[in-house]
């Protein structure tokens, strides 16, 4: 009897992963960000996702700023538009446009890199309900980088 228990516990446990797979809105909330000194709320925006920095760990300038006046709020100086470098970084909209595609991934997207005002093409992969992968690419996937968000600050 201990031995049927145990055998279909091993089932059940090998088969969870292939069970478990990601609605579109399974990606909505908030995310730390890889270096874990932002968080990105990720909203729907129609049938689309985009996601805007909701929260710094320093949203100011530090005391020995060269890039702004120290204790003002950090600015999107990098942005190629002008007009958009006075807008600041918290509440910045950095992920647009992503589409659900099923099976974990969204794409179809662009990610913003407000540190060097560069515009990517983007990919999510939701590891598991507290990890999701960022693809920022040029072209092709092949050449690009991907960030790793977690729900939590210490995953």
């Amino acid at each position: 009897m201990l031995r049927k228990w145990f055998c279909a516990l091993l089932i059940l446990a090998l088969c969870l992963p292939a069970v478990w797979a990601a609605g579109g809105d399974d990606i909505l909330g908030l995310w730390y960000n890889q270096e874990k000194d932002a968080k990105i709320e990720v909203v729907r925006c129609g049938d689309r996702y985009c996601g805007k920095i909701s929260w710094m760990k320093n949203p100011d300038y530090p005391a020995d700023s060269t890039e702004g006046k120290p204790g003002t709020p950090k600015l999107d100086h990098n942005n190629p538009d002008p007009a958009m470098r006075r807008n600041t970084r918290l509440g910045l909209e950095i992920v647009k446009n992503m589409a659900y595609a099923g099976e974990n991934k969204w794409d179809d997207g662009q990610v913003y890199d407000p540190n060097n005002g560069k515009t990517y093409s983007a990919k999510f992969t939701l590891i598991d309900p507290d990890n999701l992968d960022l693809r920022g690419y040029i072209g092709i996937s092949l050449f690009g980088r991907t960030s790793h968000w977690s729900r939590k600050p210490w995953g």
